[in-house]
């Protein structure tokens, strides 16, 4: 969002420093964005709506006359103090906010309303996304007006002048429609003319070639067309975006919140370039199910890890519902690192067979408790860093904060000098 202020500089109120209150009100906004992503749905990100942010510190400052020392006065209509007395803070515990609901006068937040496209631009506005290629265009309900010829009614902004005037010209060319030019040779000879007889024969003819021109008007309705618009439909791209998780016990919930904000930064990322995005959830211990977002993030799992089984399941999915052939297939991985030995090569051939050459991108990020310095690497992690090394089309990060996940984001998608191509 770009604040301008094209208000004169006012007396007392110096231009430098309301400048700095405007960038500093940017950076509360923008602040106040990112942590309401954190209540929202990966669809709803998209949505605009309501922004809170506090009014500490928002108003803007301006330079008063100071008068110097200390001055004791009691201002006028008061009942209840007199010179001397020590008025209390509200609240109670001093800094000027109540200590309890109720108590005090309290703290107002300002609140104020986004649309989509400057909540879009707010969050957006520190991070460079790439432009990958589009895989292929599809059909969708979208149309758009396109030039269909002419018609002979219509609206009166759609007049097509060169038609109507070419068509005017034709007519009276084909009805024989006296010229101004004609008329007024006649009328030259009318008035050289001296012969009573030959006079009256010209006023005659005069006249007549006058009531033609009335019959035949200059630009007839029949003359008049217009612009003819017809409803074509345009091929748009199409996208699906599929997110894989595991849910085994070893993931908590502070693993799943980092998960949780990845795809919401990646489906951000394919909204702003698509016009039509799938999202397909896909949850997996040591068996694979296909879920909606609720039960994705908060309904609970047992068993062991089996990576194979949801990457068996995508490929399911790929074939029932989604064509390489028509759709630009996402997806992003969240895990752990643990996965059963025995299925590494399980593993290895989904990912190498069937989910990377059907994929546009293929982002693995591995996830880590807070509380950990450095995280080892995982044997799921090895697999994947081996699968690059060799030319596999896939991105891998690991994370263990919340701060991490917006640098780990732009650097997946910062955009390449030269021709652009898909992070690596």
């Amino acid at each position: 969002m770009n604040i301008v202020d094209r208000r004169l500089n006012p007396r007392g109120k110096a231009l430098e420093n309301r400048q700095r209150f405007l960038r500093r009100a940017k950076g509360v906004v923008q602040q106040a964005v990112k942590q309401s992503l954190q209540s929202r749905n990966i669809r709803d990100v998209l949505e605009g709506g309501e922004v809170s942010i506090p009014m500490d510190g928002m108003e803007e400052p301006s330079l008063r006359r100071g008068s110097g020392g200390t001055h004791d006065h009691v201002l006028p209509g008061n009942k209840t103090f007199i010179e001397g007395d020590v008025l209390p803070r509200s609240g109670g515990s001093g800094g000027g906010k109540p200590d309890k609901a109720g108590e005090g006068a309290g703290e107002d937040a300002f609140r104020f309303v986004l649309t989509r496209e400057e909540f879009l631009n707010v969050f957006l506005d520190d991070l460079e996304l790439p432009d990958l290629a589009k895989r292929r265009l599809t059909e969708t309900e979208h149309e758009s007006p396109v030039r269909a010829g002419y018609s002979v009614s219509g609206s009166p902004a759609n007049i097509a002048v060169n038609r109507t005037t070419r068509l005017a010209m034709m007519r009276r060319m084909a009805l024989r429609r006296p010229n101004s030019e004609t008329i007024a040779r006649l009328q030259a000879e009318i008035a050289a003319c001296e012969e009573d007889g030959l006079r009256l024969v010209l006023e005659d003819k005069v006249k007549a070639l006058e009531a033609k021109v009335r019959r035949i008007p200059y630009i007839d309705p029949v003359d008049v067309r217009y612009r003819r618009y017809e409803n074509e439909p345009k091929p748009v791209a199409q996208a699906v975006m599929f997110c894989l998780m595991d849910v085994s016990s070893s993931m908590t919930e502070h693993m799943k919140d980092l998960a949780k904000r990845f795809y919401m930064l990646l489906y951000i990322f394919l909204a702003q370039r698509y016009r039509h995005v799938e999202l397909v959830f896909i949850r997996h211990t040591d068996r694979a199910e296909e879920v909606d977002e609720d039960t994705f993030f908060h309904s609970p799992a047992t068993g062991g890890t089996l990576v194979s089984s949801a990457l068996e399941a995508m490929r399911s999915v790929i074939a029932k519902r989604y064509s390489p052939e028509d759709w630009n297939i996402y997806a992003a991985q969240a895990s752990d690192g643990d996965n059963s030995y025995s299925d590494e090569a399980t593993t290895e051939r989904l990912l190498k067979d069937a989910i990377l050459p059907a994929s546009q991108y293929f982002a693995y990020l591995e996830v880590g408790e807070s509380d950990r310095e450095s995280m080892s690497h995982s044997a799921l992690w090895r697999l994947y860093e081996r699968l690059r090394s060799e030319g596999a089309p896939l991105s891998i990060r690991k994370v263990s904060h919340r701060s991490e996940i917006f640098p780990v984001f732009r650097e997946l998608f910062q955009r390449r000098q030269g021709h652009e191509k898909a992070p690596s």
